[in-house]
């Protein structure tokens, strides 16, 4: 009995050891320290920011509105009946008839645009216009920060995404010096 429980401790110290190397990852003997940082410089770059403005203004424009006299096609037909007499002036046997047929089309069409001139009233209408105007300017953005530290004697260099403050922290790789 003490043998199978002996069996299955080391079993599980086995699997809790080899769990970091199942899992992927490999063992780190760092340890992690902290050292005094000695000198922090932001990295800057010049980025072209656009700054859209958008101006609106209002205008006015003329309109149409055709009312009354609608329904009355007596234009129409007053122009058509002038147009007929009018082209039947014009030419011999069949040259007659077509001359008398295209006034009467042409005086209809006459009719109506005169119908229409005659009950026209103009007025004015505001609408809303917009412009986009951009306006491009550079602007100083930090991207990093050049950080000198000393960690024992030594003085390191490097550069972070963020100001670390006074200290930063730093991994310490001990191994055997054989």
């Amino acid at each position: 009995m003490k043998r199978m429980v002996l069996f299955v401790v080391s079993v599980a110290i086995t699997l809790v050891a080899a769990s970091p190397v199942l899992a992927g990852k490999r063992y780190d003997p760092a340890l992690y320290d902290y050292a005094d940082v000695i000198e922090v410089k932001p990295i800057i770059e010049l980025v072209r920011v656009d700054s859209p403005r958008q101006e609106c203004w209002t205008e006015t424009h003329t309109r149409y509105r055709y009312s009354g006299g609608h329904n009355s096609y007596t234009p129409e037909i007053f122009g058509a009946i002038v147009g007929a007499a009018v082209g039947n002036q014009f030419g011999r046997g069949r040259g007659r008839e077509l001359a008398t047929a295209a006034g009467a089309v042409l005086g209809g069409s006459i009719g109506h645009d005169v119908k229409r001139r005659r009950h026209r009233y103009a007025y004015n209408e505001p609408v809303e216009r917009c412009e986009t105007h951009h306006e491009f300017h550079e602007q100083e953005h930090v991207v990093g920060y050049k950080v000198k530290y000393r960690y024992g004697d030594r003085i390191y260099h490097s550069r972070t995404g963020h100001d670390p403050g006074h200290r930063i922290r730093v991994r310490v790789h001990v191994a055997p010096a054989e």
